[in-house]
């Protein structure tokens, strides 16, 4: 490495850089998180802006693929600020793959992008695929797919140095890579390291914290022109800590949109309590054997080993959560005037807001906690407050194989196969007892039933009434075992002015659970192996582009398909007991998609649009039920959903150096009949039916409804793009328990129920958003220098909603009363406090930047 190379890398860290989140560069990062279970950081499209695409266009279009659709290339880019869902589609329906190999968890059908963050330089070597393109690595889901190339010889050779500041989730990010390229003797390696960081003094977003340490190593020998052999491994040990969130009324008073409850005050010193801990080393060998100079044969096989780990404040005495709803002022006094209000009380109302306008009072207390804890182990009492950590730890195992043949000029065949395994360990471990010296391992929800002592009240039979201290299981431990094999295979054919192409799939999947705790509860049905349920799939789609000549191009799809359900949905109650949801069935998926284009050297145009058609789908959801004091599984199945919509990209170049660029979609995600649902009390070993009122719920954590407009301009290595971006009907993940027709009953103390007396499903804020950015390249010591500062939200738009969640919550209490035998929950007052009128939210940042400065060499 040459001493003036040297130089300049230290003089570029040397520069004072600012302060980062979620990413809008083209750099694909990690994406940092949205809080809530139901919303995982993978749940969005994200593709990487192609600021120096290829501008060279042929006259006619053949293929209407994801690289030339304007709208598909750029939503990404232009609508990542406010977790744009693709179709509203969540993640588990696009399928991810690694030479070739798949890489979504098939428990949950996700792929999560924090594995890959902080390796950028790594993974740009990437195909997408829409649903109904033809593609040589899968039968792609309804959400389309992409395939990451990590052979070494793939990736740029030289070093290369990039060093970031920004004012989001994390505030440095610095990343070194470099690549041999393919020797004489046929070696070629390639590896990356990067860091990001945050402190809670300079992140965004208040008692958050982030640290990241990422890398990428990949290896390859050639031999000859037939044989190549790769080996790649990363990983990306992070830990970070996660904002939770709020109620408008929590925004109010603080004064903030991002206020974050999940943090307080210990010794003077901010403590964080929800932080997670990944770590997911992962492996992948592939053998390349080009059999024919029209023939090859791709072998992958993939080892990956994740450690998840969530930690969060927990308690069996007074509620410590600075968001409790009986610390509002609403609680005290009924603000919404519908005359529901029981004992008002003005002063106290007063009194409350007044003690939100202290930061210490909106935090968590921990001094307060440890304080509690210490004095009970004064006289030998359990600890009350703590915080316990959730693992979900898995070892997932896949092997591939696909051929390609092309056979004749324009046909192609392919044919694949996977076989996957996977081991899921859920566990809860005591992370901190907070000055406690012990609890036991009981069910506290069952204490007044039972004895403390007795049995029943134990999550664990096994080991009697265990004392556990930090470090110990406890709760629940169970293992989820998936193995699945897929067999797929595609055929594609050039004639005339049409492309065709079929693809077919069938597969197998199995299943089971294996418990380790004996819960007290189910002392039959909980320790040991369930039986094994056993799933045949399988699909069958087709398209057809038709070239109309001059640029123009009609394109059609449509698709039928049996999916197997996941098994995170298969187990009524996972963390007591071994049994499986009752009617668990496959999925049932119609698709179809129609589309027209017109490509010539000054306009793109793309649009389109699709219908999908799902029903005997399921669902699990976990809450706490405040009717019953207990935690609820709750199993929807037999799920009719509608998805459709259209979408519209619009590239049209003014001059050589100035072009514009237009997006819009709107389009539908809803349940179109009322479902029904099965549910137990962690209490009871009851399993209840019911019917969930959801009919015209809309999918959640997403804008339903965006338009974009952009202006590119490209002139002597300087770069230049301005875009406003409009979003509307962003609705909130629903409640299901708060349209269960048991639920209605009691809120309007009437025997008969039905759709129209369900609750109109929560929405959030849309708007508009002006994003700007500006790059250049510079050589220095004849080597590429390039700057480009990113800046977000210009207008300081704060009150935009990018997800949420209604809350299950009553608005009346309840109290009991038996009849024929039987225990039914009546109304008994109704609450100041309106649950159904504070859903939580979470909102875009305010104005933020990214300063991105690399240089290669």
């Amino acid at each position: 490495m040459k001493i003036k190379h040297l130089l300049l890398v230290f003089a570029i860290a040397a520069t004072p850089l600012s302060h980062a989140q979620t990413t809008k560069t083209a750099d694909v990062d990690s994406l940092g998180t949205v809080g809530h279970e139901l919303m995982d950081d993978s749940d969005f499209t994200f593709t990487e802006s192609q600021l120096g695409e290829n501008d060279d266009l042929t006259a006619d279009v053949i293929r209407i693929t994801s690289n030339s659709n304007v709208y598909l290339n750029q939503i990404g880019w232009a609508w990542s600020g406010i977790w744009f869902k693709y179709r509203a589609l969540d993640n588990s329906c696009s399928d991810t793959y690694m030479n070739g190999v798949q890489v979504n968890n098939p428990e949950n059908g996700r792929f999560s992008y924090s594995t890959i963050g902080g390796m950028n330089d790594a993974v740009r070597n990437r195909e997408d695929v829409s649903p109904f393109e033809a593609n040589n690595f899968s039968f792609s889901g309804i959400g389309g797919g992409s395939n990451y190339n990590l052979r070494a010889s793939q990736m740029p050779a030289g070093h290369k140095v990039t060093l970031s500041g920004a004012n989001r989730s994390y505030t440095l990010r610095g990343m070194y890579s470099y690549g041999s390229g393919l020797s004489k003797d046929g070696w070629a390696f390639f590896g990356t390291v990067g860091y990001r960081w945050a402190n809670m003094q300079t992140a965004a977003v208040k008692g958050t914290f982030y640290n990241s340490l990422s890398f990428f190593l990949s290896l390859q020998k050639v031999w000859g022109e037939k044989h190549s052999l790769n080996l790649a491994a990363w990983a990306s040990p992070t830990e970070r800590a996660t904002a939770g969130a709020t109620t408008d009324e929590a925004s109010w008073l603080a004064n903030d949109y991002l206020y974050n409850p999940n943090w307080g005050y210990q010794n003077g010193e901010k403590r964080a309590s929800r932080v997670i801990t990944n770590f997911e080393p992962s492996f992948l060998l592939t053998w390349d054997y080009n059999i024919k100079e029209n023939m090859k044969l791709t072998t992958s096989a993939f080892l990956k080993w994740a450690e998840y780990k969530s930690t969060n404040l927990y308690y069996s005495g007074t509620n410590p959560k600075p968001d409790y709803w009986k610390r509002f002022p609403s609680y005290y006094y009924n603000v919404w005037g519908n005359g529901n209000g029981q004992n008002d009380d003005f002063d106290a109302f007063w009194s409350s807001y007044e003690k939100w306008q202290d930061e210490r009072y909106r935090q968590i207390n921990f001094d307060e906690l440890y304080f509690a804890n210490t004095q009970l182990n004064k006289i030998g009492a359990d600890a009350i407050y703590w915080i316990e950590a959730r693992h979900n730890d898995h070892l997932m195992t896949n092997l591939s194989s696909t051929y390609d043949w092309n056979f004749s000029k324009g046909q192609k065949w392919s044919v694949g196969v996977q076989l996957l395994s996977t081991r899921s360990s859920h566990y809860k471990t005591m992370d901190d007892l907070l000055g406690g010296q012990y609890f036991h391992n009981t069910n506290t929800h069952l204490v007044g039933d039972y004895q403390q002592t007795a049995a029943e009240a134990m999550y664990d039979v096994n080991h009697g009434y265990q004392r556990i201290v930090e470090g110990d299981r406890f709760g629940y431990d169970y293992n989820i075992w998936n193995q699945d094999v897929k067999l797929w295979t595609s055929f594609s054919m050039d004639k005339g002015i049409q492309h065709n192409y079929i693809a077919g799939r069938i597969g197998g999947r199995r299943m089971w659970r294996e418990g380790f705790m004996c819960n007290g509860l189910f002392q039959n049905n909980s320790y040991g192996k369930s039986g094994i349920a056993h799933f045949l799939d399988g699909g069958l789609k087709m398209g057809s582009t038709i070239n109309l000549g001059k640029g123009h191009a009609i394109s059609a799809g449509v698709g039928y398909e049996l999916k197997a359900p996941k098994s995170y949905v298969a187990f009524m109650c996972p963390e007591m007991n071994n049994d499986y949801v009752q009617n668990l069935r496959n999925e049932k998926v119609v698709s179809a998609e129609l589309g027209y284009a017109i490509s010539n050297k000054w306009l793109r145009l793309n649009l389109g649009g699709y219908y999908y058609y799902t029903h005997d789908g399921n669902d699990w959801q976990q809450f706490f039920n405040d009717d019953s004091h207990s935690f609820t599984y709750n199993s929807l199945n037999g799920i009719k959903k509608e998805y459709y919509g259209v979408e519209l990209g619009i590239r049209l170049r003014i001059t050589s150096s100035l072009d514009v660029v237009a997006l819009g979609t709107y389009s539908e995600a809803k349940y179109i009949e009322n479902t029904n649902v099965y549910w137990m009390n962690s209490n009871t070993t009851q399993i209840n039916s019911d019917i969930c009122y959801n009919k015209g719920m809309r999918e959640g954590g997403t804008p339903l409804a965006a338009v974009s407009l952009g202006l590119n301009y490209r002139i002597k290595r300087w770069y230049l793009n301005v875009t406003g971006n409009y979003y509307d009907r962003m609705y909130l993940y629903y409640s299901p328990n708060m349209r269960y027709a048991s639920t209605l009953k009691i809120r309007y103390n009437k025997d008969d129920v039905s759709e129209y007396d369900a609750p109109q499903q929560a929405r959030g804020n849309g708007g508009f958003m002006l994003d700007a950015s500006i790059g250049r390249q510079f050589q220095v010591a004849h080597h590429p220098l390039s700057i480009n500062l990113q800046l977000c939200n210009l207008t300081n738009r704060r009150n935009i909603t990018t997800g949420g969640y209604e809350q299950s919550r009553s608005n009346y209490s309840v109290k009991e009363r038996v009849e024929n035998s039987e225990t039914q929950f009546v109304k008994d007052k109704e609450r100041n406090y309106q649950f159904d009128k504070n859903p939580k939210k979470f909102y875009t940042l305010g104005f933020n930047f990214m300063l991105n400065v690399n240089y290669r060499f």
